[in-house]
């Protein structure tokens, strides 16, 4: 590693390297807290998520929902339909969102007197021990030396030997881009990038293919999720292709084909590639810095601090869920563990997931399986059927949530599908966080008729008082 330049900045209590989800969260807290924080973001500020993630990705679903609900408007006796899907206005609208949301959060950063350095940054040694940061491509280069260093440089998307991005071949940062629209999609990869994109091209007209190579798509989820979810999408005539490895991929002027091991392909107008994230941890001389490395990931311990004395690490480049509000519940974390205030570690258990393709998933906990693992034949689990719902059958969607629990113990897995189900993750994250037993659940009032009811009778039915549902 090269020498600390002499006029290194010096005096900060935190330097934060990456502006995304876990960056700029850590950033404000800490200097909520008092402290003198340096932030560097390479690019814009609020990362992948803001600018090529969770709220584009989720702007395009919302425009798909309204397509859907134009084109099936004669079930509720408005006769509508669609004319045609302009990308570009779709692209218009979801940029829109996009940069309100930035210019809201260079606000929050400012107020706070957080220090904005934008460049590339790359670890040099420390007058303490603790990698100072070196910036360069940015206004000015610089030299940050803190107290603490927080890694929060996030993740990029993943490809697989053999397939080249580029042309035909997308991942979603160039799906998100697309202004014309594909009139077929094989999708490679049937994760939570991979359904959601999924679901939005088949939503916009195009013929769609999901090729996973896991027996089951969302194979992360509770397995009776995954089946519910190929039924949903069967219906919808999207083509699933599980158990299916990938051999090439090629592609011309027109057209795109993924050939697979078993020696059969599949030709689209385009290939996305969704096969997951890696962690954005090279060139930047993390090693080189005694920083421990594991398949690219910083290694931390439960308090996410890294194998050198005054960093820590946040977000997607920590191993285990790789979600935006994960980063942020690790931003916080850790710049109240700096500021002495002794915070719970975060618990990868107890943070929700939500899938936002129609219809949507969402989880939180131990699935069924997991819960047998720990706890053998001492778990009960319940599903109660959204067609008893009645805000589900008035907005036409079917569904169930799962329970499990430990027997005469706590719900530990909340597990959903449906439209909009997404919006009941609150309390379910609330009833496995605080460790509730159905019988304490099932005295809440859910306001009538809501979505939300179906949480209520699902525990009312697990603590044998079933109102709506048989025992």
């Amino acid at each position: 590693m090269p020498d600390l330049p002499p006029d290194g900045d010096t005096g900060y209590d935190l330097v934060v390297l990456g502006g995304g989800s876990g960056g700029y969260a850590c950033a404000l807290r800490a200097a909520q807290l008092g402290q003198r924080v340096a932030l560097v973001e390479r690019d814009k500020l609020g990362g992948t998520c803001l600018h090529r993630g969770c709220i584009p990705t989720k702007a395009m679903l919302h425009a798909a929902e309204v397509a859907d609900t134009a084109r099936e408007g004669a079930r509720f006796g408005v006769h509508s339909s669609v004319e045609s899907i302009d990308l570009a206005g779709v692209q218009a609208y979801q940029q829109g969102v996009v940069g309100r949301l930035y210019k809201g959060l260079q606000g929050l950063v400012s107020a706070a007197e957080v220090e904005l350095v934008t460049g590339v940054g790359r670890l040099v040694p420390g007058p303490s021990g603790v990698p100072a940061v070196q910036v360069t491509g940015g206004d000015a280069e610089r030299t940050l030396v803190g107290r603490h260093l927080v890694l929060a440089t996030g993740s990029r998307a993943r490809t697989l030997p053999g397939v080249e991005i580029g042309g035909r071949v997308l991942t979603s940062d160039e799906a998100l881009q697309l202004t014309e629209l594909p009139g077929s999609v094989v999708v490679l990869g049937g994760g939570v990038i991979g359904v959601e994109l999924a679901s939005v091209f088949r939503s916009f007209g195009a013929e769609v293919t999901v090729v996973e190579a896991l027996p089951r798509l969302v194979p992360a989820e509770e397995e009776s999720i995954s089946k519910a979810l190929e039924r949903a999408f069967r219906k919808r005539k999207i083509a699933i292709r599980t158990g299916a490895r990938v051999a090439s991929v090629s592609q011309d002027s027109d057209s795109a084909t993924l050939n697979l091991e078993d020696g059969s392909s599949l030709t689209a107008d385009i290939v996305l590639v969704a096969v997951g994230r890696g962690p954005v941890t090279d060139g930047m001389d993390f090693e080189f810095a005694g920083i421990e490395l594991d398949r690219g990931h910083v290694v931390v311990d439960e308090r996410l601090r890294a194998s050198v004395p005054g960093v820590y690490a946040v977000g997607d480049i920590v191993p285990g869920l790789q979600l935006a509000h994960r980063g942020f519940a690790h931003g916080i974390f850790v710049a109240e563990d700096i500021a002495g205030l002794a915070p719970s570690p975060v618990s990868d258990r107890g943070i929700p997931k939500v899938t936002y393709c129609d219809p949507e998933i969402a989880s939180v906990g131990l699935t069924e399986a997991q819960a047998r693992e720990e706890h053998g034949d001492a778990v009960q689990c319940l599903e109660y059927n959204l067609a008893g719902n009645g805000k589900s059958q008035i907005l036409g969607t079917s569904g169930f949530v799962k329970l499990v629990r430990v027997a005469d113990g706590p719900v530990v897995g909340v597990h959903m599908i449906g439209a909009r189900m997404g919006e009941q993750i609150g309390e379910a994250m609330l009833v496995v966080g605080w460790d509730a037993q159905p019988e304490d659940v099932a005295p809440m009032l859910h306001a009538h008729p809501t979505q939300n009811e179906a949480l209520g009778e699902a525990h009312l039915a697990l603590a044998h008082k079933p109102l709506h549902a048989h025992a």
